[in-house]
């Protein structure tokens, strides 16, 4: 069991998620919350006037991608212990999250034992993973090999399109295409990209060589 009192900032996108995941937590002995965030520049804020021990943070954030600040927390603040706690499970974000400083990087599908026992071992100052992403950086060939993606003709362009920052409407100008249509081909790239937004489907699509 931990000893001290340790402080944990909890980052991420969705507000009950966090809230929920402070609250389960705080009611492990020694454990406090110190503040949630909903987003990055936020955290930046008070860690600029607050100290913590740890940084719980999630990869997807509206503002700035976890990677990213990730690597801002740790050039202004080498010794603070970031963990990435994220629903992303390729092995390539997995990595660049550790190449940027993170000390470890969990699933959200981490029971609370092998979360206080992952944060107890960077406090040890080790770099910890989830038992499940263990098994994506021991056996890449088989967790870490992305199905492969295929994507349409019209799908391309519409990717494309999106990544220059074109609205729908300028879209289904452009192709000649309904809105609605536009909004279809969206739907289904976010689907094949397994991403939540417009942001995150442009990286993936990106990391993946289709940009």
């Amino acid at each position: 069991m931990l000893q001290n009192k340790i402080k944990i900032a909890l980052v991420d996108d969705h507000p009950m998620v966090a809230e929920g995941l402070g609250k389960v937590l705080s009611s492990v002995e020694n454990i406090e919350i110190t503040q949630y965030f909903f987003d990055g520049h936020s955290l930046l804020q008070f860690l600029n006037h607050t100290a913590v021990d740890i940084v719980l943070l999630d990869i997807t954030l509206p503002d700035i991608d976890g990677i990213v600040l990730c690597k801002t927390i740790k050039l202004s603040f080498p010794k603070m212990i970031v963990l990435a706690l994220s629903h992303h499970h390729n092995r390539k974000i997995i990595m660049d999250m550790l190449n940027n400083g993170a000390n470890g990087y969990m699933l959200k599908n981490v029971s609370l034992e092998e979360l206080v026992n992952c944060i107890d071992a960077a406090l040890r100052g080790e770099i910890v993973f989830s038992r499940d992403v263990k098994e994506i950086i021991i056996s890449p060939q088989l967790s870490g090999h992305e199905k492969s993606i295929r994507l349409t003709n019209r799908e391309k362009e519409v990717l494309g399109l999106i990544a220059a920052g074109k609205t729908t409407m300028q879209m289904a100008e452009q192709l000649f295409i309904s809105k609605f249509t536009i909004e279809s081909h969206r739907k289904n790239l976010l689907q094949k990209f397994e991403a939540k937004n417009v942001a995150e489907l442009i990286r993936i699509a990106s990391d993946k060589g289709f940009l």
